[in-house]
């Protein structure tokens, strides 16, 4: 599709090292100024490349940042089968520690009041973060059908990615404190699995 992001295929001409090395530093960046102060001359200097070079491998600011975070999450949620929908559950809640998971959730917070006003970040960040994310949880949940733990026709199916990103968004608002494993673990036990009727 024209004008898709990342239709323009890239060859990399960086190692996996290197790649990861500009995802930090991008990360970094944002954590310190914010997506909207965040320019690619920014991140050419931090991490001694040529603004050549991004935009021939990114293409876009949006698309280098939202492959950054993209690149820091620890798993695919689609890699997770225990053998138990909430075996899945806990064991994407236990990739990540609790510090990780505060500061992942105030970058996704800084993004979400980007995206409001910048159509190329939210395209860049539902084609690339969240398209492959509820891709991957719909396979967590066909695999719980198949085992007989879900019934294929339950309501609350459609509706596990809104549940979970409400948890990620009620937190801070409603209690002003971190997102944490603790917190999710009880969410997903209380509210998720049960409306799934496990």
């Amino acid at each position: 599709m024209a004008g898709a992001v990342g239709a323009t295929t890239r060859r990399s001409r960086l190692t996996p090292e290197r790649e990861a090395e500009l995802y930090g530093a991008v990360l970094d960046l944002l954590r310190e100024v914010g997506y909207e102060a965040l320019t690619m001359d920014a991140v050419a200097s931090r991490t001694r490349s040529s603004k050549a070079t991004l935009y021939r491998q990114w293409g876009s600011k949006p698309e280098l940042v939202v492959k950054a975070l993209r690149h820091h999450k620890p798993h695919s949620i689609a890699d997770i089968d225990t053998g138990s929908l909430r075996g899945d559950f806990h064991a994407m809640v236990g990739s990540q520690d609790d510090c990780r998971m505060a500061e992942d959730a105030a970058l996704m917070r800084g993004i979400a009041m980007e995206m409001k006003s910048n159509p190329d970040l939210h395209r860049a960040f539902r084609e690339l973060l969240i398209e492959p994310e509820i891709t991957g949880l719909g396979q967590v949940l066909r695999r719980a059908v198949e085992r007989g733990e879900v019934d294929a026709d339950r309501p609350a199916i459609d509706f596990v990615v809104h549940m979970m990103v409400g948890a990620f968004v009620a937190r801070q608002m409603i209690d002003a404190r971190p997102l944490d494993r603790d917190f999710l673990t009880r969410y997903i036990d209380a509210v998720v699995l049960p409306a799934l009727g496990v």
